[in-house]
């Protein structure tokens, strides 16, 4: 079955390039999975095919580049309809009393630049219960729900990406060290404000995923020791994981970088599906072979070099290696851009 699986999305993804250079864009061409079947694909249950999602990540200057041309891609719909929230710890929504800059590099905009003003911090996160974004989002997903899609809602960064967003990257890597119960306590906020927003979303919009990021690693490991994440990310994680779980979704995590070291804390908090398992960073066969039983992969096709530098016949080749790799008889991958497609790609490589 896995074979044929494999030969069925290859055979569909020619046939989806020869169209496409035809100019032959029907509506229907490509029908997007019912959502048992996405189901089916995260929890092994023999999907129909691998589903397609966040393949059309627009990145930095593409829409600038080809702007209504794009719009090519429109015949092929992705495999789950995708709920955005602004951040749930989004200082921009908090009425603090004190100003910080909103420009310039990451690092020199910290929001707490003295620990002192960490309880406002705290005190004044937004209600979920009566945050407005609900609204819209309760609209798609009733519209979501009519065409029986998956669901996948969700934010971006959670509890790296987001403290030092709040921190600034220098200031809290020196926490971890020395202001270790401030970055408890910060965690440990955060992790309940999360949690919270999951039960919200959960009565609201019933979605099938969670979707988040926090981009864990650099080119050649994580970005801090697998000590010091089990000791100040992983317990949080386990109580998201936890909520998530609850609340009867899916765990879906973006995470940039080398996270091989990671994973054994990030599959055990309860982390179902990893994306995206990034080209030269990680490796493929043997972050398939050690983790494939515990854990499904969205795989990304890599959009640094193989979608930037080769050529349409590059691009197949790299698709079948993806699903050579992590392809298997009962499903558990789906597959992705690894990353946003910036400008710059060639448009031939997309299609």
């Amino acid at each position: 079955m896995s074979r044929q699986k494999k030969n069925f999305f290859r055979d569909g993804y020619q046939l989806v390039t020869s169209m496409a250079s035809c100019r032959m864009h029907q509506q229907d061409f490509f029908t997007p999975l019912a959502r048992k079947d996405v189901i089916a694909a995260v929890e092994g249950g023999n999907p129909p095919r691998i589903p397609l999602i966040r393949a059309k990540w627009w990145g930095e200057g593409l829409r600038e580049q080809y702007g209504d041309s794009l719009s090519r891609f429109d015949a092929y719909p992705e495999d789950v309809a995708q709920l955005w929230i602004a951040n749930p710890v989004d200082p921009g929504r908090m009425d603090l009393s004190w100003e910080w800059r909103r420009d310039g590099a990451h690092d020199s905009r910290a929001v707490i630049d003295d620990w002192a003003k960490l309880d406002e911090f705290i005190e004044k996160l937004p209600d979920p219960e009566t945050d407005t974004q609900w609204e819209a989002l309760e609209i798609q997903a009733e519209a979501a729900r009519k065409e029986d899609r998956y669901i996948l809602w969700g934010h971006w960064c959670l509890f790296f990406e987001q403290p030092w967003t709040i921190r600034g990257m220098e200031n809290l890597m020196m926490d971890y060290y020395l202001e270790s119960e401030n970055v408890h306590r910060l965690h440990a906020a955060m992790s309940n404000q999360y949690s919270r927003y999951i039960a919200e979303a959960a009565r609201r919009l019933n979605p099938d995923g969670f979707w988040t990021s926090d981009d864990l690693g650099h080119q050649t490991g994580p970005m801090v020791s697998p000590a010091t994440f089990h000791d100040f990310i992983y317990p949080y994680y386990c109580e998201v994981g936890q909520a998530v779980r609850e609340a009867g979704m899916h765990f879906w995590l973006h995470s940039c970088g080398d996270n091989t070291l990671l994973l054994p804390d990030l599959i055990d908090a309860g982390v179902n599906v990893f994306h995206p398992v990034q080209k030269h960073t990680m490796v493929e066969r043997e972050i398939m072979e050690k983790f494939g039983g515990n854990i499904a992969f969205l795989a990304g096709i890599d959009v640094q070099h193989v979608l930037q530098e080769t050529d349409p016949a590059g691009v197949r080749e790299e698709v079948r290696v993806l699903i050579d790799t992590f392809d298997r008889p009962e499903g558990r991958m789906c597959i992705a851009a690894g990353n946003g497609i910036v400008a710059g790609t060639p448009i031939e490589n997309i299609e």
